[in-house]
């Protein structure tokens, strides 16, 4: 039953350490590339000797990668620590970051993005090397945010943005230097590897563009690369036998003619970077991009590449006068959500990937998303994911949750005031123990079969514009906090599929795994008024009503939300009451049995967790201090009963620097069965249940 007070414990996971070591459970993945080359083979990605890849893993943003060799070795070993297996390398060519890849320090003007640094690259070469030695791969961005300037030979510089989307897609002398950046990269020799980049296989993944489409909001695009489109347009028109316009406008996607246009052109620039790396020696998995507001014409564009992959987000800052006005909402009794459109992204005849989510501090519901994320992921079948981000710099013995990074935001958004920074926020990075068992050690099982929406190539985001293209009326109404509602409307079939079963979208003719079935991408296949969805393998459970997710394989066990109304919760041989109104309580076997016969389990429990004296109004929606350190993590008063018969257990408390807190109260071994309480007079985020 909930109660209302709540207490609250120091927990600051540290930065150069973890309270528990998993890596054990790994041990025999490293180093990373020991199994050859990544490829991708019948929708999966496997590795040179057959062996399946599957990835949990972490961003490290702008300074974060070009840390010193001593900060390298110390996070190469906590992220194995945690269980994660592969890191983004992202935002290393933003302009704003000291350092970046084209610039160590700041001060000298830099004229061009022609070079890079050598500090940099020194400091980037070792990181990988540290890494690769505690079995964690590399994921490798090639655009993200390089702003091109004078010394570039670019026209116009002043008018471009970051990675000077859509202009970078079209634009030759920009495709040409992206070329050039990506033969510094990929034949760069690593002297602590001793191989080049483009022969390393523990660096596993690359895109060619970050977050970058064709086909929406074309009108930032600026002269003279404006002119240049249209004449590019119109000699494609005449190719194809179209009438001539003689207005253009590359905003309105309501012909097919402009789609198709879109298409060719996106295709085309994806190809030739991907033909460009592949001359290099580039051997490992490539793709486009991982936007989703292109729909079903990135997808088109997108089939020569070789997986997918898409981002996703829960949260919803926004800019007042002076103020900060936040999202602060659970999505576990939305109708859709923000994994919906991850399935349509997905193709039917290759690997998809999440290299960013997140739902980030503070909201106060945010425990969820990790648990939710790892579980979808593994449910799915998708062969990994990265949480954006780990961190943005590297500075030692922070111990605030979103420690600010810049004065203000950069670019007009919170992004790197230090919200997204999850390395020691307990309501995200405590979990990832258990997601990523969840995901590498496949504890929660995909689905037998593959279901396969056929898809109309034509739709872009704005699905009125694409209907009139098509001639068709769809519905195009918003579901609440549905991120992904252009997807749903359009193709209902997608509404509640990542919690439902294996789900992937098709268009022309795919080659379709053996064990796939199609479905009517018109007809919804979990009911609009469903209280409850229940995945095909029995594993994974969403209540709406209720407002929680719960989680129930043989060796990871949990349930996440309000629990503390939902009252008593009963999985397969485990039994909680929760007297927090919200929480997340999982469980993992530490060994290769189930938890009813290891003697070796983890136990996580989080609630709300901020910083000390962090200020908000009422409702938590607007933020007035950031506070300070130490991180306050709210105590999960739980019962807890476990079916276990193998013999007795201790259940100690462990606190944020891996030291024995004390026992949980009333400790219990008795008819198989383990029972005890959390919190009580020695409280903490995690206990380990080992038999004695």
């Amino acid at each position: 039953m909930q109660t209302d007070t709540i207490r609250t414990v120091d927990f600051t996971p540290p930065w150069d350490d973890s309270p528990i070591d998993i890596s054990f459970v790994f041990q025999e993945e490293a180093p990373a590339g020991k199994h050859g080359f990544l490829t991708c083979k019948e929708g999966k990605m496997v590795f040179q000797d057959g062996h399946e890849a599957k990835f949990w893993g972490t961003n490290f943003n702008s300074g974060a990668c070009f840390p010193s060799h001593e900060y390298s070795e110390i996070v190469a070993k906590r992220l194995a620590k945690f269980g994660l297996n592969i890191v983004r390398f992202h935002q290393m060519d933003g302009d704003w970051s000291t350092p970046n890849i084209f610039q160590f320090t700041r001060g000298k003007r830099l004229e061009n993005t022609r070079s890079l640094d050598p500090e940099s690259m020194d400091r980037l070469d070792y990181l990988i090397y540290a890494l690769k030695k505690n079995g964690v791969y590399s994921y490798l961005d090639m655009l993200t945010y390089r702003r091109f300037r004078s010394g570039d030979g670019v026209d116009n510089p002043i008018a471009l943005r970051d990675a000077a989307k859509k202009h970078s897609m079209f634009d030759e002398r920009m495709i040409f230097l992206q070329k050039e950046f990506c033969e510094q990269i990929w034949t760069h020799y690593n002297p602590y590897t001793k191989l080049a980049y483009k022969d390393d296989p523990a660096i596993a993944l690359t895109e060619i563009t970050n977050e970058s489409e064709i086909f929406n909001n074309c009108d930032i695009i600026g002269e003279p690369y404006l002119t240049r489109l249209k004449e590019m347009y119109r000699a494609w028109r005449k190719e194809q036998n179209y009438p001539e316009l003689e207005e253009i406008n590359f905003s309105d996607n309501s012909t097919r003619e402009m789609i198709l246009f879109k298409i060719d052109l996106q295709k085309k620039y994806f190809d030739d970077m991907r033909d460009h790396m592949r001359k290099l020696g580039v051997k490992i998995p490539i793709t486009g991009t991982n936007w989703n507001s292109g729909g079903g014409a990135l997808i088109r564009a997108s089939l020569d590449m070789d997986f997918t992959d898409s981002h996703t987000y829960w949260y919803g800052w926004k800019w007042a006068p002076h103020l900060k006005a936040l999202k602060n909402a659970s999505f576990l009794g939305e109708r859709g959500t923000w994994l919906d459109g991850f399935p349509f992204m997905r193709t039917a005849d290759r690997p998809f990937f999440i290299s960013e989510w997140d739902d980030p501090w503070p909201n106060q519901f945010r425990a969820e998303g990790t648990l939710h994320i790892a579980a979808c992921c593994a449910l799915q079948d998708w062969s990994g994911a990265t949480i954006h981000t780990y961190r943005y710099d590297t500075r030692p013995d922070i111990d605030m949750i979103a420690a600010p990074i810049t004065g203000e935001a950069l670019s007009g958004v919170p992004y790197r005031s230090g919200i997204f920074d999850a390395f020691n926020d307990p309501c995200r990075f405590s979990l990832f123990y258990h997601a990523a068992l969840m995901v590498r050690r496949k504890d929660v099982r995909a689905s037998d079969e593959i279901t396969v929406v056929p898809v109309n190539e034509l739709m872009v985001s704005d699905a009125e514009n694409s209907a009139k293209a098509e001639g068709v009326e769809l519905d195009t109404g918003r579901a609440p906090g549905q991120d992904n509602a252009t997807t749903v409307a359009c193709f209902p079939a997608f509404a509640g599929a990542p919690e439902f079963s294996t789900t992937a979208s098709m268009v022309d003719k795919m080659n379709l795994p053996a064990n796939a079935k199609k479905a009517d991408p018109f007809r919804r296949r979990v009911p609009e008024d469903a209280d409850k969805i229940v995945s095909d393998t029995g594993e994974v459970v969403r209540d709406l009503k209720k407002r929680i997710g719960l989680i129930d394989t043989p060796r990871t066990k949990g349930a996440y939300g309000f629990l503390g109304v939902a009252g008593e919760i009963k999985l397969n041989g485990v039994t909680i009451r929760c007297r927090n109104a919200y929480a997340a309580i999982v469980m993992s076997s530490l060994s290769d049995a189930p938890i009813a016969e290891s003697d070796n389990i983890l136990l996580t429990v989080v609630g709300n967790c901020d910083n000390t004296d962090a200020k908000y109004n009422d409702d938590h929606t607007v933020q007035y201090s950031k506070g300070h350190g130490p991180v306050e993590a709210e105590i999960i008063e739980a019962e807890i009963e476990i079916e276990n018969g193998t013999g007795d257990f201790r259940v100690d408390a462990i606190g944020d620097s891996g030291m024995q807190v004390g026992p949980a109260d009333s400790v219990v071994t008795k008819d198989g069965k383990i029972s005890f309480h959390t919190g009580g007079l020695f409280p903490s985020v995690h206990y380990l249940i080992q038999k004695i």
